[in-house]
């Protein structure tokens, strides 16, 4: 890209749970003034965010730079001359992995995800879903060799998280890290977290140390 020029990420929310994690993918992005997100979001998404999120999908658009409609397969990011950094979807569904395994581009958030592989750009799915059958474990194995991130929503304790925010900040500091962004109050593994508890710390009833 040019200096001069916004560097740009494709963000992509499908019908998996989880939408919260793309809205606030999208609500992070916005401290990074000199990106621009452009957003596609699936007919399963939509339904997703109605159902899981109190947002409406304006208000989601909202939050991009700019939405494209999921059945306008000539929209910007459908072609490869449309300089982006690369794509995150999130959250991914089974599904969306199964298409872009097999470059079944039915819809712009499809062909959006077909442009960055064959661009040879970043391609980051936090795919979702469990338990994960024989289909599943074979299509994540088929886009990983085509050199995509997998970034599973997995839940990581190590840092104490106390709320469901400090769980999705977590993930979406992970996802911007791909790209070179810092997440605000991301905390990463330091010294701090070796740290072995003292002998006689106290442990609840299901096997945690407990919190001060």
């Amino acid at each position: 890209m040019e200096s001069n020029e916004k560097k740009r990420l494709v963000v992509g929310i499908s019908g998996a749970s989880g939408a919260i994690l793309g809205i606030d993918l999208l609500k992070a992005m916005q401290g990074f003034p000199d990106w621009e997100t452009h957003l596609v979001v699936s007919n399963g998404g939509r339904r997703t965010i109605a159902h899981e999120t109190p947002y409406s999908m304006e208000e989601v658009a909202a939050l991009a730079t700019r939405m494209h409609p999921i059945e306008d397969v000539g929209a910007l990011v459908a072609s490869g001359t449309f300089r982006t950094a690369g794509m995150v979807v999130v959250p991914c569904s089974m599904k969306t992995v199964a298409g872009i395994a097999t470059g079944y581009s039915e819809n712009l958030l499809l062909r959006a995800a077909d442009v960055v592989i064959k661009e040879r750009r970043k391609l980051v799915l936090v795919a979702r879903e469990s338990p994960l059958s024989p289909v599943h474990l074979r299509n994540m194995q088929a886009v990983t060799e085509m050199g995509v991130i997998l970034l599973p929503p997995v839940l990581t304790f190590y840092n104490h998280p106390a709320t469901i925010e400090d769980m999705t900040r977590h993930i979406i500091g992970k996802v911007l890290d791909v790209f070179g962004l810092e997440m605000p109050r991301f905390n990463r593994w330091n010294d701090a977290l070796t740290a072995i508890p003292a002998r006689g710390s106290q442990v609840d009833g299901a096997g945690y140390l407990a919190r001060p």
